[in-house]
């Protein structure tokens, strides 16, 4: 049940380093480790580039069962039973499992079916999580805990894949290490946050038809699926920047890999200015539908400008605009779902829902990407519809209506 009483410091903390170590290993892999498994000799780059993206495809597809289903089984505890702690490790450890297999792997067939694995883990381990916003959390601080959760995306991304590249790691050695930090960080997190027992009054009663409600509700509806069409949008504006690295720009390997960390750094700089400023400024205003709006607009405009100016330069400009776009509307955006759920006894499964368009978009990206390359031998296609899908995300957001907020 939603709590009027605010939370300290130490859960906001364990509650960041959750989120921080679940996007370094899902991200990871995403940007860098799975590109290099999957990439193609030069005179066939664009079957890599496909096969890349399938992969991430598939894992998409198995996230968006396992997060909701995960969070409804969560909801749904026995009284005196802990609702998100046993989900919780339960995701970290089989995710833990699949970084592992996922490095000794070889092929697209091999890979795919262990990141399978990896995306159910984190799609069960970030049900739970979200679930503790709107368990445990007044409204006036979940735009804090928001911008934990936005801000630990961007930091994430550099945390990881600043320590394969700088620490010189291989595929397998970088697996590893992402297993190692999910493991320590994500048990640390599930067994010290808070999670009170259920009590009868959040059972549901049987036999009330409720599977699918929240997608009956109007404004939450609006909101999902705008949230998931701008979070495409995002993918294909992020996903497939080292392939556009090497076979855009025509940049070496080495060279390549250096410059998607320094793309990563800009793009985490400026998704953490945007997440805890807007987060702070949605908290004292109440105004979440506004900024979260606005966001898609600044977002839209990173695709707009590589389509046209398609540099380096101008790449490391857009990763800035990206990062002030997509940090306002995965921070204010995920403080809107909170306000927007309609039943409290749901809460875990439709914010595993949310999460589900979150990581179901970025997931989408990389194989609409691939599909835009291989269409147009290029990228060019790929970053103009990056910036429609971001507009089209933010006017199908403004269809929902903001709630009076309560304190």
């Amino acid at each position: 049940m939603s709590s009027s009483t605010k939370v300290g410091a130490r859960w906001m903390s364990l509650f960041t380093l959750a989120w921080l170590a679940i996007w370094t290993v899902q991200l990871t892999p995403v940007q860098l480790l799975l590109p290099l498994q999957l990439d193609t000799p030069e005179d066939d780059w664009i079957r890599g580039v496909v096969s890349s993206g399938l992969v991430l495809g598939i894992g998409g597809l198995a996230g968006i069962l396992a997060g909701p289903v995960a969070g409804a089984l969560s909801d749904r505890a026995g009284a005196g039973r802990r609702r998100r702690r046993p989900w919780a490790l339960g995701g970290v450890w089989l995710t833990v499992l699949c970084l592992i297999l996922t490095g000794f792997t070889e092929g697209p067939w091999a890979v795919g079916a262990a990141w399978v694995g990896v995306s159910i883990g984190v799609a069960v381990s970030s049900a739970a999580f979200t679930a503790l916003i709107a368990d445990q959390l007044p409204p006036t601080q979940r735009g804090a805990a928001s911008a934990a959760v936005g801000s630990s995306q961007a930091v994430g991304i550099v945390l990881g894949v600043g320590l394969v590249v700088l620490l010189g790691l291989g595929i397998l050695s970088g697996y590893l290490l992402l297993a190692g930090i999910i493991a320590v960080v994500g048990t640390a997190a599930a067994v010290l946050l808070p999670d009170p027992p259920a009590s009868e009054a959040l059972l549901p009663t049987r036999g009330e038809g409720r599977l699918l409600a929240s997608l009956r509700d109007r404004d939450f509806a609006w909101m999902l699926s705008g949230r998931l069409v701008a979070n495409v949008g995002n993918a294909l504006g992020t996903a497939l920047f080292l392939f556009f690295l090497l076979h855009g720009l025509g940049q070496p390997n080495a060279e390549a890999q250096d410059n998607l960390l320094l793309l990563i750094v800009v793009y985490t700089v400026f998704v953490v200015i945007a997440s805890v400023l807007t987060g702070v400024i949605s908290d004292r205003t109440g105004n979440r539908r506004t900024l979260t709006v606005a966001s898609t607009l600044v977002q839209a405009s990173s695709g707009v400008l590589i389509a046209l100016v398609p540099t380096f330069e101008a790449t490391m400009v857009a990763a800035a605009l990206m990062g002030l776009g997509y940090g306002a509307f995965s921070t204010v955006g995920l403080a809107f779902a909170a306000d927007l759920l309609p039943d409290e006894r749901d809460h875990a499964r439709d914010l595993g829902i949310v999460n589900v368009t979150a990581a179901l978009g970025q997931l989408i990206g990389p194989v609409l990407g691939a599909g835009l390359v291989a269409l147009v031998g290029g990228f060019w296609l790929v970053f103009v519809m990056a910036a429609v899908l971001s507009v089209v995300g933010g006017i199908l957001t403004a269809f929902a209506r903001q709630r009076v907020r309560q304190a």
